[in-house]
């Protein structure tokens, strides 16, 4: 277990130092393809102790990490609205000391390894000989899955709408039932991985990594959730049809009638 940790920790590292060339890229580019490197990498050390579950769980990893890391990337090199947003929202590499970059990435890898570490502690314990109930990994893939689903085709519907107007907020298809269908997506995959877990975690500590993984990235879209409704505030804060759809759909859970998280100050990042 702990050489696993070791490799995966430093592959990780190595990957998501991308944020030293451009800070955002800690949580983007670097985020995106370190899940994708990690999934990548168990699978290559415990090929031969991976299950139907596993592996599928592994794949959905692989594709999720490159598909958003990929999608940011081009994202941030074709538009130039999404390069001003980063300009105006994000802080550049000249205003954090080295050491406060350091503690940035190693925070970052600490996290993405929390994250994915219900997968790694099922495949790295059915390669101890450690037998668990595989019901929960199906349940945490089907989860999962659709988690992915919905981000992607969040992001697709996000983008056709905004090549027919760029200048108007998005309420259409996802958009309707919740205003960050992407974050939700991700919320439900990291929902799937955690789930995937249950059941193979033999010591407490592995429950303590695999919670505090799960409740950071909860965290962390609901940071991301109030980071856009101050955005949207500032542009369509003046249109009446933008605050009509702010009183009327979910922020981020659907059903759930959170409408703003703005005052929430205490979701930082």
């Amino acid at each position: 277990m702990l050489t696993t940790f070791l490799i995966l920790t430093l592959l990780t590292m190595a990957i998501d130092a991308i944020g030293f060339k451009r800070f955002i890229w800690f949580i983007s580019l670097g985020y995106g393809y370190s899940v994708a490197g990690i999934a990548l990498a168990v699978a290559i050390m415990h090929f031969h102790s991976l299950t139907w579950a596993t592996g599928a769980m592994l794949v959905l990893l692989i594709f999720y990490g490159c598909r958003l890391a990929t999608y940011l990337l081009i994202r941030e090199l074709r538009s130039q609205a999404y390069a001003k947003t980063v300009s105006l929202d994000a802080k550049n590499n000249a205003d954090y000391s080295p050491m406060v970059l350091v503690a940035i990435w190693l925070s970052c890898v600490a996290l993405y390894l929390c994250q994915t570490a219900p997968i790694i502690f099922r495949v790295q314990n059915a390669a101890d000989g450690l037998i668990d109930n595989m019901t929960t990994a199906w349940v945490g893939v089907a989860i999962a899955a659709l988690g992915i689903i919905l981000e992607a085709w969040a992001d697709y519907q996000k983008n056709e709408a905004k090549k027919i107007n760029p200048h108007r907020f998005v309420d259409t298809g996802l958009y309707r039932i919740v205003r960050c269908p992407n974050y939700f997506g991700e919320v439900l995959l990291w929902t799937g991985v955690f789930i995937c877990g249950i059941g193979s975690y033999h010591a407490w500590w592995q429950w303590l990594m695999a919670v505090v993984g799960y409740i950071g990235i909860v965290y962390i879209m609901f940071s991301g959730a109030r980071r856009l409704e101050l955005r949207q505030d500032r542009n369509y804060g003046a249109d009446e049809a933008y605050l009509r759809y702010k009183k009327t759909t979910p922020i981020l859970l659907p059903l759930i009638p959170i409408y703003s998280v703005k005052n929430q100050t205490w979701l930082v990042g």
